[in-house]
């Protein structure tokens, strides 16, 4: 079975990835397995840049196929931030509580449709040597609310209203958020690729 590494170690992520792709015939782990993996440093000013990145520096290293993912929150109104820097918006890595808090006191003096978001979510797979085979993208557009709503998900999801459902994403059961959010429709993307892959099949 071809194993492919999600290269994070993000493990709310790789759960999310995991059940939205467990059923092909693929070995799917996180870099856990990998201690000595190298810290990819996510310079690129766009998603696609920084999901390339991981994919294409842990490849070669590792010699397995890799899915480099970079996602984030957008907000127009705010010239698109936090965007990429969405995991360290208020300066640490990955404090969800401290992000949150930015967000609300940015778009404090935002309403109605200035208050507009989306995610966004690339994934680039990238195969043992290193060469890009596939980059996809998905969106999901809601509304930013003004205080957390509910304590499902991660990152920004309490205050990620879905318009269709009146809930945010931190209210909505996780099997909801994963037919409609910005990853789930990236991997449904990737999915057909990761198909031939699980086959055998090749995809130079």
């Amino acid at each position: 079975m071809i194993r492919v590494v999600i290269g994070s170690r993000n493990k709310k992520k790789l759960k999310e990835m995991v059940d939205l792709l467990g059923d092909l015939s693929l070995d799917l782990t996180d870099l856990t397995p990998y201690p000595n993996a190298p810290e990819v440093e996510e310079t690129a000013d766009t998603f696609v840049g920084n999901a390339a990145l991981k994919a294409t520096q842990l490849a070669p290293v590792l010699g397995a196929w890799i899915i480099g993912e970079d996602s984030g929150l957008c907000v127009p109104a705010l010239d698109g931030a936090p965007g990429v820097y969405s995991a360290r918006y208020a300066g640490t890595h990955g404090d969800d509580q401290a992000n949150n808090d930015k967000l609300l006191r940015e778009m404090a003096a935002l309403t109605g449709a200035e208050r507009a978001a989306y995610y966004v979510s690339t994934a680039v797979l990238a195969d043992p040597t290193g060469k890009v085979v596939a980059s996809v993208e998905g969106r999901c557009h809601g509304t930013i609310v003004t205080e957390r709503r509910g304590t499902g998900g991660f990152g920004y999801d309490p205050l990620f209203l879905v318009s269709e459902h009146g809930k945010t994403f931190g209210e909505l059961p996780l099997e909801v958020k994963q037919q409609m959010s910005h990853r789930a429709k990236a991997f449904a993307e990737l999915r057909p690729v990761l198909e031939r892959l699980a086959r055998g099949e090749s995809l130079a």
